[in-house]
């Protein structure tokens, strides 16, 4: 890998990029990123696009984006809970090969409550490797 392909970008670039594989970091709410597109990576603009896992047995903070939404593909692990709503009152399952969609401002949290450690491709009309995430600690206890 070239040092070039680890270099921050700006603006657009009058050619296509290739993002190498990055690091990981835990973002506010406690779900595991690995970013690629971003505008830190290439200048993106508009658009985030990366890798997302919550560990087996773990959830995330109850939490808010509310500038963007987003869309997730779960690519692996067991299945997963999705609380969303107001007072987080609707529970979806989410299994490998379900698309999933969070519209911006919608409170959630994601539980994993299998063994296995779950994982998405995500993306988000938030082109900012740490997004602007609002924890709702309030929620926190309404979902066991």
């Amino acid at each position: 890998m070239t040092n070039e392909a680890m270099q921050p970008r700006t603006g657009h670039s009058s050619t296509a990029q290739v993002v190498r594989g990055s690091g990981s970091y835990v973002a506010e709410q406690g779900s595991v990123y690995r970013s690629g597109v971003a505008a830190e990576s290439v200048g993106s603009t508009i658009l985030w696009l990366g890798m997302i896992s919550l560990s087996a047995g773990k959830r995330t903070s109850a939490h808010r984006h509310e500038g963007h939404e987003t869309a997730l593909l779960m690519t692996a692990g067991k299945e997963i809970e999705i609380w969303s709503g107001a007072k987080l009152e609707r529970c979806d399952q989410v299994r490998p090969g379900d698309y999933l969609f969070v519209p911006a401002g919608v409170p959630h949290v994601a539980v994993n409550r299998s063994t296995e450690n779950a994982e998405f491709l995500g993306a988000r009309n938030d082109p900012a490797a740490n997004e602007s995430v609002v924890l709702m600690p309030e929620l926190d206890d309404i979902v066991p």
